[in-house]
């Protein structure tokens, strides 16, 4: 993954001070309310969702002009972390701020929802979950069992909200994924990096951009002149029917391969990272995606 340029070290040696200070801070939705932090706003969407009332949930990463891969933690960032009593980091290399950020300051009984741990995933891994239907279903009943351990007399609320996420909110999500699965499943696409890689298999799509192309772009490496001509020419002749691209990481190659499809005729669809708009919920946010997706499909194959 891409780092932060500015040293992990000298943040926490700033802000030490302050994260002390701010250790004993409550929550402001009022007593009792249990205090959540989210790294990036995808997840904090669904804590919010899950948590109700309950609790007060603030994410970090919520610009979605901002490159997630290149943060750089502030020392409000690491005061913000350290009043969390339920703290959600992506892991899997996404946000190594975070977790440092925690073991900066431990406090006892805080709970700390890695989504890499959950998932049983390493750095190196696919790091983007959410864009995996059946890992968001696993952290959001994660995220209400880690609710239910800080606040046992409220579980019974937890659980509806769960289930209304499920069965009610994420209906029209679910529903758009089945429909692109079965009116265009087979049809080859193409995607700037691997934020997709992990949805295109729930939309029955087949991506042929090469793995080492997509990860590459993701985390900011070098991109081979073999997997550049290979992803050129799947544009130039047509063999992908739509091009995917995330909007939060548009480098000079993705640029020149917009341009390209764009010549070729081949509808281009942006996706991004987080949530965009920021004030959207993560169902609106994949909704209004995967509307754009189904479009593009729609204008390839005429289907």
């Amino acid at each position: 993954m891409r780092r932060a340029a500015r040293p992990i070290a000298l943040l926490l040696a700033a802000g030490l001070a302050l994260l002390l200070a701010a250790c004993g801070s409550t929550a402001t939705a009022g007593p009792g309310a249990v205090r959540v932090v989210a790294a990036e706003n995808f997840w904090g969407s669904i804590a919010a969702q899950v948590s109700g009332t309950k609790a007060s949930v603030q994410s970090i990463i919520v610009d979605p002009s901002q490159d997630p891969h290149s943060y750089e933690p502030t020392a409000a960032d690491a005061r913000t972390l350290a009043t969390a009593q339920l703290a959600i980091v992506n892991g899997i290399g996404y946000d190594p701020w975070a977790p440092k950020l925690l073991d900066a300051n431990p406090a006892p009984g805080r709970q700390v929802l890695s989504v890499g741990g959950l998932l049983g995933l390493a750095e190196g891994d696919n790091p983007h979950r959410w864009y995996d239907p059946a890992d968001v279903l696993e952290v959001a009943n994660a995220i209400a069992t880690d609710l239910k351990r800080l606040d046992p007399a409220d579980a019974a609320y937890f659980d509806r909200r769960l289930r209304t996420f499920e069965t009610q909110d994420l209906a029209l999500y679910h529903s758009l994924i089945a429909q692109i699965k079965s009116r265009y499943a087979g049809v080859p696409v193409g995607a700037s990096e691997s934020i997709f890689a992990l949805q295109a298999p729930s939309l029955g799509l087949r991506l042929l951009t090469p793995d080492s192309f997509m990860k590459a772009i993701s985390e900011g490496t070098d991109v081979s002149a073999q997997d550049t001509l290979t992803t050129q020419q799947q544009i130039s002749r047509h063999q992908i029917k739509a091009w995917i691209y995330n909007s939060q990481n548009t480098t000079p190659a993705v640029q020149r391969l917009n341009s390209l499809a764009r010549a070729a005729g081949i509808p281009t669809v942006t996706i991004s990272e987080t949530l965009d708009p920021a004030k959207v919920s993560f169902e609106q946010w994949q909704v209004a995606q995967l509307q754009r997706i189904q479009r593009a499909l729609h204008q390839a194959t005429g289907r």
